[in-house]
């Protein structure tokens, strides 16, 4: 017995008649009827009562006609579930945001837009910071980051995904708050509150490049726990700092944005995955994400 028996059965079952179930089988009625009497020779079990009216199933028919269908409906959803993992319509996919990475709306937009357009898959969200989202990509505890290169710990697929501009950040009341830009060397002398190096390097690296070109080195203040944590410390007057230009949107009270007058430093953000073939959600995510990228023309 085979899934053709069942789908014989079922058939039979739901069109009272051998002759109208070979025709919805797209066969002819004898083949049919040979088909059915040998899998009824097999089980020892007469399947239907035929008549000149038609075929109805026997009390044990009607029993094995209702698993035949839960048997062809379960090989359908294992079939709709196997190609829709091969088209990326299906499955699951753990994404890891570095720091502020989740004010960026092009990120959230990207996510949304595969929702809707995948019902049937699963994207769930972390935050973290870019050392630890390496570490859960090696652990494979996530399948994807969107980091601030570099990638520390470990050998990734990195891509750039755009360069994003940075805004100074000064308290409410400095000098530098009432211009329309301010020049880095306007802020030379105020503490400059930054975030570890060892959550982004590269952008930390930046930072102080532009501060050296612009003539002087920064007097480092107090340390930020991560990047969004700046702009609380600035609000509270403890000194400014230099934060990507999605930050703006925390409104501390007592800290204002301004553009950087001259060369700034940029915030480079990376989607980065295992150096493996990507798994089909993994890769129309991503290329959902380029798409957002050119839309909205960043970088």
């Amino acid at each position: 017995m085979d899934f053709r028996h069942l789908r014989y059965i079922a058939a039979i079952a739901e069109h009272g008649s051998f002759t109208h179930a070979a025709r919805a089988l797209h066969m002819e009625q004898p083949p049919l009827s040979q088909q059915v009497r040998a899998l009824e020779q097999a089980l020892g079990l007469k399947l239907f009562v035929r008549s000149r009216q038609g075929a109805v199933p026997t009390e044990a028919g009607a029993e094995l006609v209702k698993r035949a269908g839960i048997l062809l409906q379960m090989r359908q959803e294992f079939t709709d579930v196997a190609t829709g993992l091969a088209r990326g319509e299906r499955g699951s996919l753990r994404v890891g945001l570095a720091g502020a990475v989740s004010l960026l709306p092009l990120i959230p937009a990207a996510i949304r837009q595969l929702r809707l357009a995948l019902p049937h898959a699963v994207i769930t969200m972390e935050e973290s910071n870019t050392p630890a989202l390496c570490a859960a990509l090696t652990e494979r505890t996530i399948d994807v980051a969107i980091i601030r290169p570099p990638a520390p710990g470990g050998t990734f697929a990195i891509e750039t995904l755009f360069e994003e501009p940075t805004l100074l950040a000064v308290p409410v009341g400095h000098p530098a708050a009432g211009q329309a830009t301010v020049a880095l060397q306007d802020v030379a002398q105020d503490p400059l509150i930054l975030f570890p190096r060892a959550l982004g390097p590269g952008f930390f690296d930046a930072i102080l490049a532009a501060c050296q070109n612009a003539g002087f080195t920064p007097q480092l203040g107090q340390e930020a726990p991560q990047i969004t944590a700046a702009v609380p410390l600035v609000a509270a007057g403890l000194g400014v700092s230099i934060v990507p230009a999605c930050l703006d949107q925390i409104h501390a009270g007592g800290a204002v944005f301004r553009p950087i007058a001259g060369t700034a430093p940029r915030a480079t953000l990376a989607v980065a995955t295992r150096p493996e073939p990507p798994a089909p959600l993994l890769r129309r995510f991503v290329e959902t994400l380029r798409e957002q990228v050119r839309g909205r023309g960043a970088g």
